[in-house]
């Protein structure tokens, strides 16, 4: 349990653990089973989600990345687990209906291959031995061999391998041991085996930490695109960064507050970029960070006003979409209910599709339409006004939305 206390600590960093999506068909006497609807969580008393045992085989590490608590320099209580404590303890944990997974990481015992090699020998006894056939996450090791990668990835439900920081600059600054091309080659590895086997492409993750260099957030979300487009993800995790460590390339410690805002806005980012069509560059310019104030979809949107208003009777699902305030789930509902009649706003409010931002953007019916040139103005001014991402239609003249300025 000391083990336990400190290792779990110690993985407390890494985002990158969501078990959502995943699914496996359960066999009649084996342990475990997932699906895709979503799974209870519990919380402890600091706020950590213990749905999984979210553990490191081990924090002693080689490596001495600048950012981080296991750092090879740091003078912190060091320890270890054997595979099969951990595979007792995670069966344990599970029989006591205290986990429905598995998420492990380790730092660098030795070298890249011994820590592989550990961690699989951990999977080989849940999967063969306890014939657990539930939701496993593990770290890929960058460095470790093909064998040890392909081995693992037949094994877990998700593989991971963290970026870490968005530039090849910054990991030679901070993170000497590491490069970009030895960071993505597990994931390279781990989509092609699913894909040489003819299988679905494992589901695959990495995490980005925000902050703590001076990469723009349009360099962020380009990475992110990149890898997405190359089916290298399911999903980019972003961390605002949490100050450890003291380090000359580093913000201060005690004047840096994690950038949580920050980190909020590029997941709303990184949405528009996997479900909404948007593109990195349409919804930043280079060099550019997102808006505080606004979320990206808004600020796309006051930044391409002749797009708007959009006839909500006619456009197609692709540009609904677009529309600041409309989910793709109130899209569906607006295609399939004007199919019958002509849809005005009240309509859409027995829909149960809120207004609050929608309404500055679309045509229904009779219902606002675009008149005069004063229009802009006063829709800026109005989402200026109001200071964030709720919009108050008290703001105007109510004329303006019911066809009459």
């Amino acid at each position: 349990m000391d083990k336990l206390t400190l290792l779990a600590d110690s993985a407390k960093y890494d985002v990158s653990c969501s078990s959502s999506g995943s699914e496996n068909n359960y066999k009649t006497g084996e342990l475990g089973c997932t699906h895709n609807s979503g799974i209870c969580h519990s919380f402890t008393s600091d706020g950590r989600c213990i749905s999984l045992l979210k553990v490191l085989l081990s924090n002693i590490c080689i490596y001495d990345c600048a950012y981080c608590i296991n750092r090879v320099s740091n003078d912190t209580p060091r320890t270890a687990f054997s595979p099969r404590e951990l595979a007792d303890l995670t069966i344990a944990f599970y029989k006591r209906n205290y986990i429905e997974g598995l998420f492990l990481s380790s730092g660098i015992i030795k070298n890249e291959d011994h820590t592989m090699s550990l961690l699989l020998q951990t999977l080989r006894i849940l999967r063969h031995e306890y014939r657990f056939n539930g939701y496993i996450h593990v770290k890929l090791i960058p460095g470790s061999s093909k064998e040890l990668i392909h081995e693992a990835t037949l094994l877990a439900n998700r593989v991971s391998s963290n970026i870490e920081l968005p530039s090849a600059k910054s990991l030679a600054l901070l993170a000497p041991d590491k490069s970009k091309e030895k960071l993505l080659s597990p994931l390279k590895h781990a989509r092609d085996i699913t894909l040489e086997r003819q299988n679905k492409p494992i589901s695959m993750s990495t995490q980005m930490i925000v902050g703590a260099t001076s990469e723009s957030d349009f360099d962020i979300l380009k990475l992110s695109s990149s890898l997405y487009q190359k089916a290298l993800l399911k999903r980019v995790y972003y961390s605002a960064y949490i100050a450890v460590n003291h380090h000359k390339h580093l913000p201060v410690p005690e004047l840096c507050k994690p950038p949580l805002l920050r980190e909020h806005r590029l997941y709303q980012a990184d949405w528009l970029l996997r479900f909404y069509g948007f593109s990195y560059d349409e919804i930043l310019n280079e060099d550019e960070n997102l808006d505080m104030q606004f979320d990206p979809k808004t600020f796309w949107a006051l930044r391409h006003l002749d797009f708007f208003p959009i006839d909500i009777n006619t456009a197609p699902k692709e540009v609904m979409i677009r529309i600041p305030g409309l989910g793709i789930r109130s899209v569906l509902k607006i295609l399939q209910a004007r199919r019958f009649k002509t849809l005005h706003f009240e309509d859409l409010k027995q829909l149960k599709i809120s207004l609050k931002k929608a309404r500055y953007f679309i045509v229904a019916g009779n219902d606002f339409h675009r008149g005069s040139t004063l229009y802009e103005e006063r829709l800026k001014l109005a989402l200026i006004h109001q200071g964030g991402d709720i919009i108050q239609p008290t703001l105007f003249d109510t004329s303006i939305y019911t066809g009459e300025l």
